[in-house]
């Protein structure tokens, strides 16, 4: 599922798809859970039961006053899609991960709009 998700990335980042035609594609595959292996079923991390399930993290970078990047992602794959927009530093993603990590809702990085019209909000809804 990774080299799916990676791909659609990929494609919004290079704008041959838009935010809105990948939030579907990334909805889908985010319902899709890998294989489980046989045996006693693992224990599941805090962050992906109860409050945090149907949670998303949403990415938003503005250039020169122009929305370039507007997706969702599942919790799940927040801090990879991170990395992956272009101009998002990876200190993001870490911010990210310990957001879902504290099962956090709301603004974890709001970067106001600045003089040149370029803003990034992240956050978790």
């Amino acid at each position: 599922m990774g080299d799916e998700l990676t791909t659609v990335l990929r494609l919004v980042a290079e704008g041959k798809l838009s935010a809105d035609e990948a939030a579907p594609i990334i909805e889908a595959l985010g319902r899709h859970s890998p294989p489980r292996p046989s045996g006693p079923p693992a224990a599941v991390p805090p962050s992906t039961t109860g409050k945090a399930r149907g949670r998303r993290v949403r990415i938003q970078v503005t250039e020169r006053g122009r929305r370039v990047v507007d997706v969702r992602v599942p919790l799940a794959f927040a801090a990879m899609a991170a990395r992956m927009v272009p101009g998002i530093p990876d200190s993001y993603a870490v911010l990210i991960e310990r957001a879902v990590e504290d099962e956090m809702v709301g603004p974890i990085v709001d970067l106001a709009e600045d003089e040149d019209g370029d803003a990034v909000l992240i956050t978790v809804e």
